[in-house]
């Protein structure tokens, strides 16, 4: 294993502070706007669709809330000193990238690339931009099918995190790793 690559949101960020930003710039209870994601989470839907149950439009600074789980910095740090090419990428804006830049060799998004996950065109840009043998990466994400299902598909190592509503609601498949924090990530890298 020589390189590590992150879906930004939920891995490395935790994404309910955003929603909450959300529910406040449309003036909508963030317990209701949670349920409705939530909602949307386990009928396996995108939570795009909230936006139209509410009938809202968020502006755009809503999103732009990024703020990191505690375990995610150090992790970063310590992969790096070991000597891992570590990127994030991740279904997000253009405008994201600049939170994750200083801590990883590189970042990318669906809007740069202009193909979202679960697409395998997706997964292509990953291993392109690592320039390494599928068997050589490892990606780490907590939504089964988004993140872990096209990663085995694409030859890579899968690294379940249970953490944020998505992971949660699915079981990995079993030759995914499991891990329920990123202190546990170093240790269980092949």
């Amino acid at each position: 294993m020589t390189a590590v690559v992150f879906d930004v949101g939920e891995t490395l960020v935790d994404e309910t502070k955003n929603w909450e930003h959300v529910a406040d710039a449309c003036g909508v209870p963030r317990f209701t706007l949670m349920a409705l994601v939530g909602a949307t989470a386990a009928r396996g839907e995108s939570p795009r669709v909230v936006r139209e149950w509410l009938d809202i439009d968020p502006p755009r600074v809503a999103f732009l809330n990024d703020e990191f789980y505690p375990d995610a910095v150090p992790c970063l740090q310590r992969l790096k000193e070991r000597g891992f090419f570590v990127g994030a990428v991740g279904n997000m804006g253009i405008q994201h990238e600049d939170l994750v830049r200083p801590h990883v060799d590189f970042v990318s998004s669906s809007e740069r690339w202009e193909v979202e996950k679960p697409s395998p065109v997706f997964f292509e840009r990953v291993l392109a931009e690592t320039g390494r043998a599928p068997e050589e990466v490892a990606y780490v994400g907590d939504h089964v099918v988004n993140d872990i299902e096209p990663t085995l598909a694409a030859g890579m190592v899968a690294v379940h995190i249970r953490r944020g509503p998505w992971g949660y609601l699915l079981e990995p498949p079993p030759d995914a790793i499991r891990i329920r924090s990123l202190d546990e990530l170093p240790e269980v890298l092949p």
